[in-house]
């Protein structure tokens, strides 16, 4: 490996600057066979690209990608051109980062893997250095050298051919389909939220926000033995999805005009009583006041969602009950326990998929998965 690490085998550069690479016009078909992706850019704009196949180097595997779900951060790379200050769109850049697909050439030195094996793509690479004390204690997810695919500058997964190293890749049982195998990405999240908030049998849990991510981590807290569990949002329409995915689940709709007190109250009317968690999956500042004020003493209000750089809490609404606020930033470990949850049936992740497109229709997924009133809750992409 390069002394640069993966930064250096993953270099964005090697794609932008390689002849072959080019944007395709807004009507333009792509090449037979041609290696197609989805790239934003800074001027807000999603567009097909065709760029070169990689050929896989020591300990690398290359991949047909199948299947690759749009995620809420591909759609806010695109709108917004920037997640934080650390993560900010300055050049072409590829999207996406759930996906599972099927190895179809090998490496020098893979032994483990074989053409024809389906894997699930776990797209955070950390840089595994003995000398990086996250990567050495289990805490990848905070290695300031990973190379995580579709977070400038790194192009991501949405593409027909992808390399990947063979350490971070999962083996897909043949019961696991593509689809499944890409919403274990998503589910990485939602089981990282679980496993750190430390919710147990019985655990009365409120989820705020019945998206994607909302929707997986209800799945989630499900499995777990989390009852009751009431879920949120502000669209009817996703609310009736929730009940449908899991129908013992509670449903509040929150009014436009509710403050965060109120909404509290019909929460823990839905609940019968204060509720022990929360995991917050939409990052938006009054859905965090209200799961603040939601809580039992000594309750735990744990946020996936991402929101505004700076936010205002009800502090002594917090300190007087001894709430505890946590935080999520991406996942670690989660991925073979996600694969074995699937397959073992306890997690059914197959009705979250509601549109489905081509490769080459990769544009017009991307619209649809921007637009509230398509109604989709997870758009994928397959090939």
């Amino acid at each position: 490996m390069p002394d640069g690490g993966f930064a250096d085998v993953y270099s964005p550069r090697s794609v932008l600057d390689d002849p072959s690479f080019r944007i395709l016009g807004p009507n333009e078909k792509p090449s037979r066979d041609a290696n197609i992706a989805a790239f934003y850019n800074p001027n807000h704009e999603i567009h097909l690209v065709e760029k070169p196949r990689p050929k896989p180097g020591p300990g690398q595997v290359l991949i047909h990608v199948r299947a690759t779900g749009i995620c809420g951060s591909d759609v806010h790379f695109w709108k917004e051109g920037r997640i934080g200050d650390s993560m900010i769109v300055t050049d072409e850049c590829g999207s996406g980062h759930e996906s599972a697909g099927e190895v179809v050439e090998l490496g020098e030195g893979v032994t483990a893997w074989k053409v024809g094996d389906r894997v699930a793509i776990e797209a955070g690479v950390p840089c595994s250095k003995p000398s990086c004390n996250y990567c050495r204690t289990g805490r990848y997810n905070a290695c300031p050298d990973v190379v995580f695919f579709s977070t400038p500058p790194f192009h991501g997964t949405l593409t027909r051919w992808h390399l990947h190293p063979v350490e971070w890749l999962h083996r897909l049982p043949d019961s696991v389909s593509f689809e499944e195998g890409a919403l274990c990405e998503p589910l990485a999240v939602a089981l990282a939220g679980i496993d750190r908030c430390g919710l147990r049998l019985g655990d009365p849990t409120l989820v705020c926000g019945a998206g994607p991510i909302g929707l997986v981590s209800l799945l989630a807290a499900r499995a777990a033995g989390a009852e009751p569990i009431v879920i949120t949002d502000i669209l009817q329409s996703r609310l009736d999805f929730a009940k449908k995915l899991v129908p013992g689940v509670r449903t509040v709709l929150i009014g436009r005009g509710s403050t965060p007190k109120e909404s509290a109250e019909e929460i823990k009317a839905a609940a019968e009583g204060p509720l022990k968690f929360a995991i917050e999956c939409t990052g938006i500042e009054s859905s965090i006041h209200t799961a603040i004020c939601s809580m039992q003493f000594g309750g735990k209000v744990f946020i996936i969602g991402v929101g505004k750089d700076r936010q205002t809490f009800p502090f002594m609404q917090l300190s007087a009950n001894e709430i505890d606020v946590s935080f999520q930033y991406r996942y670690a470990n989660q991925y073979p326990r996600a694969v074995r949850l699937v397959a073992g049936g306890l997690i059914d992740l197959k009705p979250l998929v509601t549109h489905r497109f081509r490769l080459e229709e990769a544009v017009e997924a991307f619209h649809v998965a921007a637009d509230p009133a398509q109604g989709a809750i997870k758009v994928q992409i397959h090939d």
